[in-house]
């Protein structure tokens, strides 16, 4: 691929973006901030700052849904400003290799690819690469070979469990659970045990720091409004509460590997026992996931050091390798 080259990896939370002329990679919060309904106010991180914060005429939302897009009008505005700012003030014709979910319709995977072609973006050329593949080579797998992998990507909405070999997907489920789902499990918790009412972000900033909490023996504290007063408070939350709070998200997810694990060719089951399942996604590293699928599976766990853009580094393979670049393949024309 000649340079001037993107590589696209669209989130729920987070669109991540590889810049082939400058070899750089890009990340910001999925999210659009619209005024009175019309006027486009901010996006990426400056819209996130106005979340749980904004006045009645300002609506903020993430135009992705569970992995699927699901407003492609501002989902086009969001890649066109990103891609604007990446190229110095207004797109410049250049190729695009996006990732797509495996186990979601062809309607919404084909939405991915009209998303790049009508986002006024000047594609020359537009790739898709299946999400699971791109994570194994950003995980530093040679994903073409026979070996069986086992991929597990906890994302902010989702969970996408696939086993892929010879560079082609096996077999890939999405369910609906993720960082979004630990979020609500820790608000809905301490609303029920302590009846305070706190924000998504603060929940999300108590899942993110509980790793560090639990090794520093520290408790977490929160800021929200007390339901019986309805003033402003802030509580001391145990860690030990914070984990069972997730318990059962944390089993439905365990539940699915057994499903696709059971559904494995024997040969691939093999050797993703020999060689452990990878981990990987924004949301993977919460608490102890990683310990309580090596228990409820019998598998060592493989976590990956970047999670969060493993995804977008294998799409850099794909655009700069000249092995992997048959990965990546157009859909235009289908319906």
């Amino acid at each position: 691929m000649i340079n001037n080259t993107f590589g696209i990896d669209i989130g729920t939370s987070n669109i991540r973006i590889y810049n082939q002329a400058d070899n750089s990679f890009f990340m910001e919060k999925n999210m659009i901030a619209i005024e009175n309904k019309n006027t486009l106010l901010a996006y990426g991180d400056s819209a996130y700052d106005m979340f749980e914060k904004a006045p009645g005429n300002i609506h903020t939302s993430f135009p992705v849904t569970n992995g699927v897009i699901a407003d492609i009008n501002n989902m086009e505005t969001l890649v066109k400003r990103f891609i604007s700012d990446l190229s110095g003030g207004s797109p410049k014709p250049a190729d695009y290799v996006i990732s797509v979910p495996t186990d979601v319709t062809e309607v919404e995977k084909r939405a991915f690819y009209d998303l790049i072609k009508d986002a006024g973006v000047k594609a020359r050329k537009i790739l898709v690469v299946e999400k699971a593949v791109a994570d194994g080579l950003g995980l530093g797998i040679d994903v073409k070979n026979s070996r069986g992998v086992m991929v597990v990507n906890v994302g902010y909405a989702t969970t996408e469990i696939s086993i892929f070999s010879l560079g082609g997907i096996v077999l890939s489920k999405l369910i609906k659970i993720g960082g979004f789902a630990f979020d609500n499990d820790i608000a809905n918790a301490i609303r029920k045990e302590y009846n305070l009412i706190i924000g998504k972000k603060s929940a999300e900033r108590i899942k993110i720091n509980l790793t560090e909490l639990e090794k520093s023996g520290d408790s977490a504290l929160c800021f929200g409004r007390d339901i019986v007063t309805g003033l402003p408070i802030e509580q001391s939350i145990p860690t030990d509460f914070i984990d069972n709070c997730m318990t059962d998200s944390f089993a439905h997810i365990i539940d699915n590997i057994k499903v696709i694990l059971e559904r494995t060719p024997p040969e691939l089951g093999a050797d993703i026992y020999r060689h452990g399942i990878y981990l990987t996604g924004g949301a993977s590293q919460v608490s102890n996931l990683g310990a309580l699928i090596a228990k409820g599976t019998g598998i060592k766990v493989n976590m990956c050091e970047d999670p969060i853009n493993s995804v977008v580094l294998g799409l850099s393979k794909v655009i700069n390798e000249d092995k992997y670049r048959k990965l990546a393949y157009t859909i235009e024309g289908k319906k």
